[in-house]
């Protein structure tokens, strides 16, 4: 219990430190038109041991071998095919920002059949498309999978997800975006997440690095840079300048909790209000006892069973009425939650009913 909590006020204690802490402009926004893109593509992993797509529950699976093998000039109408080394599989990846033709880029490779595993399996040439549906990668390499699967002829044992694998370096670009980033007169900062605060913060940072107004801050989410006014030779020189800027942000207070694991974090910014808070457990017990009752000595009859049930509530003492009193600090709210007593996943519940109360000024936020 005292090491859970201890563990508690670390945690908000490392997040107060790390709030109170300047950061990289490049680290708190996305700078406008430099993103990635997503690619995907439907394909089909061939090598596998016995461990690929049933053909019977997967027919998918056969209508691409058919398709790629009439491509490499094999004729298989009218064939039946029952391999148990090939998957049909979904192919993802990112096409990075100012990527060019020819260089490489990572791919994720997922089973949507019935296969086991994917495990020594190699991806046949995989073409790779965007939203608007052309071509901008081909993906083609051996399969990496991330699990191991032992199966016996009564038990079976799984150990991560051999369905699912990753080819590093599996795609070679072959199109390139269209961005002539090197004509913007204009460059748009998004913030992850908008803050009035953080964005004029980011604004007179900006300015007093460039000596002059060259940024203006938008909306919570935005703030407008210009490039000529930078007076540097191109836009990538300004950005070189703007994103190393150290920026402190303002963020909402928040509370978040994690129900499963029973992980509270709190934001620096946290105040709870005076309250009074009473907490305790009520515990149901229900007991079978059945009786067997026997007919007397060389009588005539058999054994019957009797229903004997023991049924009690009991009540935990707790810890009575506690205060807590408003909290000017986060290490006063959490020396009074603390002073509770009571384990991380009931302090959830105590959270969640102060919140409800109007005393916990701060975003609840439950995952």
């Amino acid at each position: 219990m005292t090491r859970l909590l201890l563990a508690l006020s670390l945690i908000c204690a490392c997040a107060s430190a790390a709030l109170a802490t300047p950061i990289r402009i490049k680290d708190l926004v996305e700078f406008d038109g430099v993103r990635g893109n997503d690619l995907v593509g439907y394909g089909l992993v061939v090598g596998l041991n016995g461990t690929g797509d049933g053909i019977r529950n997967a027919p998918f699976t056969e209508e691409i071998m058919v398709n790629i093998l009439e491509r490499l000039g094999v004729n298989v109408t009218g064939e039946q095919f029952r391999p148990q080394n090939v998957a049909a599989v979904i192919v993802t990846a990112v096409l990075p920002p100012f990527a060019r033709q020819g260089s490489q880029i990572d791919v994720t490779v997922s089973a949507i059949g019935d296969a086991d595993s994917l495990l020594g399996g190699t991806l046949v040439m995989t073409p790779l498309t965007a939203a608007d549906g052309d071509i901008y990668a081909v993906s083609q390499g051996a399969v990496i999978a991330g699990g191991a699967s032992v199966e016996g002829d009564a038990a079976s044992v799984v150990q991560g997800v051999p369905t699912a694998g990753v080819i590093p370096n599996g795609a070679r670009i072959e199109r390139e975006i269209e961005f002539e980033f090197a004509s913007l007169a204009e460059v748009r900062l998004a913030l992850h997440s908008p803050d009035f605060t953080t964005a004029a913060r980011i604004e007179a940072a900006i300015n007093h690095e460039f000596g002059r107004g060259v940024a203006a801050m938008l909306d919570a989410g935005t703030v407008l840079l210009d490039i000529g006014a930078t007076r540097a030779p191109s836009p990538a020189h300004a950005l070189t300048r703007v994103e190393n800027i150290l920026v402190q942000p303002e963020t909402r207070a928040r509370v978040v909790v994690d129900q499963r694991s029973g992980t509270i974090v709190m934001g620096e910014d946290v105040r709870i209000s005076r309250v009074a808070v009473a907490q305790g457990n009520l515990t149901l017990r229900i007991e079978e006892r059945p009786v067997a009752v026997q007919p007397n000595p060389f009588a005539e009859g058999e054994t019957v069973i009797l229903p004997r049930t023991g049924a009690a509530i009991e009540e935990d003492a707790g810890t009575g009425l506690a205060e807590i009193r408003g909290g000017t600090s986060l290490s006063e709210v959490v020396a009074g939650l603390n002073a509770l007593g009571v384990s991380p996943r009931e302090m959830i519940d105590i959270l969640s009913s102060i919140d409800a109360a109007g005393a916990l000024h701060a975003e609840f936020i439950v995952r």
